[in-house]
């Protein structure tokens, strides 16, 4: 018999809205890469090694230090060193004595190791891309071999060998440079002993060697401190403490070593870290890292410093200097060339080492001309004759057309300075002026968009959008009318990213939209149901996200600021654990009233395994990471479960999730209708053990109150496009309730390697998306259910078409909130804010995109509707 030309219509319809779905999301990844290589470029730098041109300056001064020991204490915040609550006592005793010389240094967002240690060795601007190739550790795409560094000056030097000891990011960036290295992965945040023993465990033997010039010391374990447990953990000072027994340790070898009389120890962090302990954006904790310099070479030469001291503007303690005049000034001190690419000003407090006025000068005009070739690449080299044609102080005022002038005027005074027996302080203030404003243009000027690839993934990306929108239009189960909500969703969203106080702030959109439509759809079930009780469980619904939403202070205004988390749980650590243990009941119940197929006493061996091995990992984490959370009947179950090792621990959750996920797929498979139900709500609660693990323990009640969410949605009607609408507002609202933000510095990598003893890319970024995502993650699964339950297991499992027009309505915000970024990105390109507002909420709309849309809501949400429908097929 011939098909039917209805049913042949139809089935046409459904491979053509099957084909316009499968675009539209393949054109997500795609749009994403093309305007991102065109977004992020790299920089190109000038090749090769600088050399000194003694032709025009004569031979360059002599060099007051012939080695360096370079030791960078990771997120080491100038507080850390300089305020009256530091652990630094003997480098503040240097301080006051005048044998170190203290600084702020001002890094530059990103805050994240990798483009910092380009900056303080190049003394460039790194390329905003660095945070990303930051993340992984086995990238080598971002070296620095073919750079100039002082590193490369050193080793070209051949003054002797150089070493390393510490963050293995300085192996990727100097691939083959050092002779002695011992690297040790800088992400392995539960880390705060072993990773910083292994690097002081070679220091006695290398100061009594003589053949090395550099020594690169970098320190991890205070930067794991904060991302565990903040800047005020009661580990903090005892970690600040050690590291300056180390400086001790260094600065009394470099006394009492003649081999060591002419070595320069620099201290430094190489960013800051805001009050939650993290790291990435451009707030001024985050920016505002300690530099000293320290020698003996300094005591009656140098100025003394009073220490500790007070700031002048929360952070700014003593002078305030670019971390790329890191690079000028270690290559005057050593007598090496500064770098070709560098940006940075020499630090003028260091001129008294030189007696003569001409010596004095030619560090500075040596520095000034080598900025000033990357100026004229920049802009051309006729402005900046001395004496050309054109007079630029006659030409309109421009960044451009000063600089210019004002170089005009301090060059062509530079051989009358030179030759006086003193310094002309107006003239060196002119200079270290230019240097700055020099510095200043160069650093601030736009990226090299390539704007091809820019309208290239804008144009995909609205091409996504218009597959999205024509596929709702083919699709029966999927009117438009019941998308308006989504759409205006959407556009609200897409509008709100032009304003860079918006996205900072983006969380309140989230939360009031979030609050708005439950509270909507509360209304609509009173409309239908006319009872008292649907009005109360409306309200206490509203009330659950009300308290979601004050759980954590997140943003940038009101970061830190008192929620509930600070006001009732960390004071109280009792209720904290009273709350997660009703948490922990909760899902180990649901896990064994849905776990099937299995004999009973394995069932209830199985869970409680699972639970207790889940709790006890808790424990035992959070005794490491906040101890003082860890108290009374707390204390006692921990020391009860004293045993296994954190890591075996999270292995056996890992595993026994695993196991139990494989039973339920395996049921839904061979059982019927009801395996189905009870695998699709197992493989539900099983992520929710996952989640909790992933999470601070701070967190945990989140998941208690979303549960309750669950159970109150699940009693109302809602159709397809409502049950969507609610899972993307429900899912960003949960993200920033758990402390997420649109700052790099909110990416939590504390529970990064639970259960990992090496670095593995896969299972890392896993585990750092599950921890970042738990609450998105929660409503991806959550709202599948609510699908399954109204939409696919009633009527006998007849209804078709679910799955499609939930992920079309996915899809749809999706691709709009990629486009409307893209285009804020694009038109505000120029803006100030563009690399610390803008460009990060670009990165996040990436890990939106590709992770929770791509991988979580298309892969994991339809593989959990696949398991709920195999009864049913």
């Amino acid at each position: 018999m011939a098909p039917s030309p209805v049913k042949g219509h139809k089935a046409q319809g459904s491979l053509t809205t099957n084909v316009l779905l499968t675009i539209a999301n393949l054109f997500i990844p795609l749009s994403i890469l093309v305007f991102a290589t065109g977004f992020f470029p790299y920089k190109p730098f000038l090749p090769g090694l600088a050399q000194f041109d003694e032709l025009e300056f004569g031979p360059p001064p002599d060099a007051p230090f012939d080695k360096l020991i370079f030791m960078v204490v990771d997120a080491l915040r100038s507080d850390f060193v300089f305020s009256e609550q530091s652990g630094f006592e003997y480098t503040q005793q240097l301080i006051r004595d005048g044998s170190a010389i203290p600084f702020t240094a001002n890094a530059r967002s990103p805050t994240v190791t990798m483009p910092r240690i380009k900056a303080i060795t190049t003394g460039s601007i790194p390329s905003f891309v660095d945070l990303i190739l930051n993340f992984d550790e086995g990238d080598t795409s971002s070296t620095l071999a073919v750079q100039d560094t002082w590193l490369a000056q050193l080793k070209a030097a051949n003054r002797g060998k150089l070493l390393m000891y510490g963050d293995d990011t300085w192996l990727k960036l100097f691939p083959e440079t050092f002779d002695r290295e011992d690297g040790t992965t800088s992400f392995f945040v539960a880390d705060f002993t072993e990773v910083d023993h292994n690097v002081t465990r070679n220091i006695a033997g290398e100061l009594k060697a003589d053949d090395w010039s550099l020594m690169v010391l970098h320190y991890l374990g205070l930067d794991h401190i904060g991302h565990k447990a903040g800047p005020r953990s009661p580990n903090m000072l005892p970690k600040q403490r050690e590291m300056d027994d180390i400086v001790k340790t260094l600065y009394q070898s470099m006394e009492s070593n003649p081999h060591l009389g002419s070595t320069l120890l620099v201290l430094c962090g190489d960013h800051g870290m805001n009050d939650a302990g993290n790291h990435g954006a451009s707030s001024p904790g985050e920016t505002s890292p300690a530099l000293v310099f320290l020698s003996p070479k300094f005591k009656g030469l140098l100025p003394k410093h009073e220490a500790p001291t007070k700031p002048v503007d929360e952070f700014d303690y003593y002078s305030r200097v670019e971390q790329s005049d890191l690079a000028p000034t270690i290559a005057a001190l050593l007598g090496i060339p500064v770098s070709r690419n560098n940006l940075g000003a020499f630090i003028p407090d260091f001129l008294p080492f030189w007696t003569s006025s001409r010596n004095k000068v030619q560090i500075l005009v040596r520095n000034a001309h080598q900025i000033l070739d990357i100026v004229t690449a920049a802009f051309g080299a006729e402005l900046f004759q001395p004496q050309g044609p054109t007079d630029p102080c006659t030409l309109e005022k421009t960044d451009v057309n000063t600089l210019a002038c004002d170089w005009r005027k301090i060059s062509l005074r530079a051989s009358e300075v030179s030759s006086k027996k003193e310094l002309d302080q107006e003239w060196l203030s002119d200079m270290s002026k230019w240097l700055r404003e020099a510095q200043d243009l160069m650093s601030s000027m736009a990226s090299n968009y390539d704007m091809a690839r820019l309208t290239l993934g804008q144009g995909l990306a609205i091409g996504a959008v218009a597959a999205a929108m024509i596929t709702v239009l083919w699709q029966s189960s999927l009117p438009f009318s019941g998308i308006t909500p989504l759409l205006i969703t959407g556009t609200s969203y897409g509008v709100m990213m032009f304003a860079s106080s918006y996205v900072e702030e983006e969380q309140h959109f989230w939360y009031w939209a979030a609050t708005l439509w439950l509270a909507y759809l509360g209304a609509c079930s009173i409309q239908r149901t006319r009872r008292w009780s649907t009005l109360l469980w409306t309200l206490l619904a509203l009330a659950a996200l009300r308290i979601t939403r004050s759980w954590n202070q997140t943003g940038q205004k009101f970061a830190g600021e008192p929620d509930i988390v600070k006001i009732f749980l960390l004071p109280n650590p009792p209720l904290l654990w009273i709350l997660v243990s009703i948490t922990y009941m909760l899902v180990s119940f649901h896990v064994m009233r849905n776990l099937e197929g299995l004999p009973y006493v394995a069932i209830t061996g199985l869970t409680s395994v699972l639970v207790s091995a889940a709790f006890s990992f808790k424990l035992a984490f959070t005794a490491e990471d906040a101890p003082e959370l860890v108290v009374g009947v707390a204390r006692t179950l921990h020391d009860h479960f004293q045993g296994h090792s954190l890591l075996m621990r999270a292995r056996i959750v890992f595993g026994v999730v695993a196991l139990l996920v494989a039973v339920g797929v395996y049921n839904a498979v061979k059982g019927g209708e009801r395996a189905s139900r009870t695998s699709a709500r197992l493989i539900h609660h099983l992520y929710t053990v996952l989640a909790i693990t992933q999470s601070r323990v701070t967190n945990i009640p989140l998941l208690l109150l979303s549960h309750y969410l669950f159970h109150h949605l699940s009693s109302l009607p809602l159709s397809i496009p409502e049950i969507t609408t609610t899972s993307i507002l429900l899912q960003f609202a949960s993200f920033f309730a758990f402390g997420g933000s649109n700052a790099i510095s909110s990416v939590d990598l504390s529970s990064a390697y639970n259960g990992i003893s090496n670095f593995n890319v896969i299972a890392v970024g896993f585990l750092t998306l599950v921890s970042n995502w738990a609450g998105p993650i929660y409503w991806t699964s959550a709202t599948t259910l609510l699908l399954l339950d109204q939409h696919r297991w009633k009527n006998g499992g007849k209804e078709k078409g679910v799955l499609k027009a939930h992920l079309t309505g996915l899809t749809i915000f999706t691709t709009l909130s990629v486009a409307f970024v893209m285009a804020a990105c694009t038109a505000l390109r120029t803006h100030l804010f563009i690399w610390t507002v803008f460009s990060p909420k670009y990165l996040y709309c990436m890990a939106w995109s590709l992770g929770q849309h791509l991988l979580i809501n298309l892969g994991f949400g339809s593989a959990l509707f696949w398991v709920g429908t195999r009864g049913h097929s």
